[in-house]
């Protein structure tokens, strides 16, 4: 499996209402796509009630199970319309190491991404075990699903989690609201 998200960095006074809609209309489209675990529709607002972002966001949050179905979306007209409407995104890429998914993903309306450097020289097995608990813990706490990876070009471990609600203890990382699930 390869988990995949690129960003659009919005301007501060940006009609995220756009983004909602967007997400709306756009969001079922890819509801059973070919290789597609899940992609979660994310986005941020900045200062946004519950939680705060510094930035205004659409971040979308894919789940592939090969690396085919990257290629697909990434060479599909839909990716074309995207790059079109907001500019071309660095796509970011990692090899993962565990996957925890619920049947009930659609209920999600959170989730969060944390971004955490591997030394050089470490052991990597380590990393993979540190990540993975921190996955269990997170369903243990009511995680609808978790992805833990790495990206072995920029030596980056990434922890992704889907929620109901915010956990009460977001200790660091970016949280988004979540628009829509495809599965």
């Amino acid at each position: 499996m390869i988990a995949m998200q690129y960003s659009f960095t919005l301007p501060a006074d940006y009609d995220m209402t756009v983004i909602d809609r967007r997400i709306r209309e756009k969001g079922p489209l890819l509801d059973g796509f070919a290789r597609l675990r899940f992609k979660a529709y994310l986005s941020a607002r900045k200062q946004d009630n519950g939680f705060s972002s510094t930035e205004n966001l659409y971040a979308p949050f894919y789940l592939w199970d090969e690396p085919e179905g990257i290629e697909s979306f990434l060479t599909s007209p839909g990716f074309a319309a995207l790059t079109r409407d907001f500019g071309w995104p660095s796509v970011q890429v990692w090899q993962v190491w565990q996957t925890q998914l619920t049947s009930n993903l659609g209920t999600a309306r959170y989730a969060i991404r944390r971004l955490q450097p591997i030394s050089p020289y470490s052991n990597l097995a380590e990393e993979r075990e540190k990540a993975i608990a921190t996955a269990e813990s997170n369903m243990k706490a009511g995680a609808l699903a978790t992805v833990c990876a790495f990206d072995p070009t920029a030596w980056r471990r990434m922890e992704f989690s889907l929620w109901k609600a915010v956990p009460d203890a977001v200790e660091s990382g970016q949280t988004y609201a979540v628009g829509h699930v495809s599965r």
